[in-house]
């Protein structure tokens, strides 16, 4: 595994990588997306069912099944960003991040000094990594990646400041979130005219910063369109309406 082209790396060489999403604490479904060809599963514990448990778990399962492995940590939950990277994951992303405050916090859990704050500890990081613990540090400052949510008009207005926060690697859009901000809650519809125009602006600051940039999709015409704009970190295909589609074609066949 030490071998293996890491995410960070791969962010590098500008290339793409589809994410499924994992909201069900299930390690065997996770390391089955995995299996299924998908370049990462993340792990969603802000409106998954995901816990701590079911982080180190899954993360083991992802590593098992061959992908790249992300957590999505709760609202201000930056002692879970610390945790998950103990656990393995390669990248953290965290929802409202809505100031350069909000990113600094964000960032200091992520990254070790003198960088951040982050605590010693990467024992079960490392070893998913395929590392002793001394090339761990060496590299974890660099190759564990911290993605900040953009999701609100604050973020949007305040992003060059967010951009410019030392140990933010990339920014990651929920479009949902963004077009029900962006409207003041008149409207749940992320291809909104207000959208794109967000989606474009971010994409063409975070590039022109040299950071990475990662956009929800709700279908794969969305993967498609966000690719072109720029985003290369790319989510689509969430475990549960997947899994829950199937049944419903299988019983649709014996009709």
């Amino acid at each position: 595994m030490a071998d293996r082209k890491t995410l960070a790396a791969r962010f590098k060489a500008d290339e793409t990588v589809v994410t499924a999403w994992s909201v069900l604490p299930a390690p065997v479904v996770a390391e089955a997306m995995a299996r299924a060809g998908f370049g990462a599963v993340t792990l969603d514990m802000q409106h998954g069912i995901h816990d701590a448990g079911s982080i180190r778990d899954c993360l083991a399962a992802v590593a098992l099944g061959g992908a790249h492995r992300i957590v999505r940590i709760p609202v201000g939950g930056n002692a879970m960003a610390s945790r998950a990277a103990d656990a393995g994951a390669e990248a953290v992303i965290a929802p409202m991040i809505n100031s350069a405050d909000d990113a600094k916090a964000f960032a200091d859990a992520m990254k070790y000094p003198p960088l951040g704050s982050r605590s010693w500890g990467p024992v079960r990081a490392s070893m998913l990594a395929g590392q002793t613990m001394p090339e761990y540090l060496a590299s974890a400052n660099s190759e564990v990646l911290a993605f900040a949510m953009i999701e609100t008009p604050e973020a949007v207005a305040a992003l060059d400041d967010i951009l410019a926060v030392p140990g933010i690697d990339g920014v990651f859009v929920g479009p949902g979130d963004l077009s029900l901000t962006l409207s003041k809650g008149a409207a749940l519809n992320p291809h909104s005219e207000a959208v794109r125009e967000a989606a474009e602006l971010i994409i063409r600051k975070t590039r022109a910063a040299g950071r990475f940039a990662g956009y929800f999709c709700m279908t794969p015409e969305d993967v498609k369109a966000a690719e072109a704009m720029g985003y290369r970190l790319l989510a689509h295909g969430m475990d549960l309406p997947v899994i829950q589609g199937a049944f419903r074609d299988t019983l649709a066949r014996l009709a």
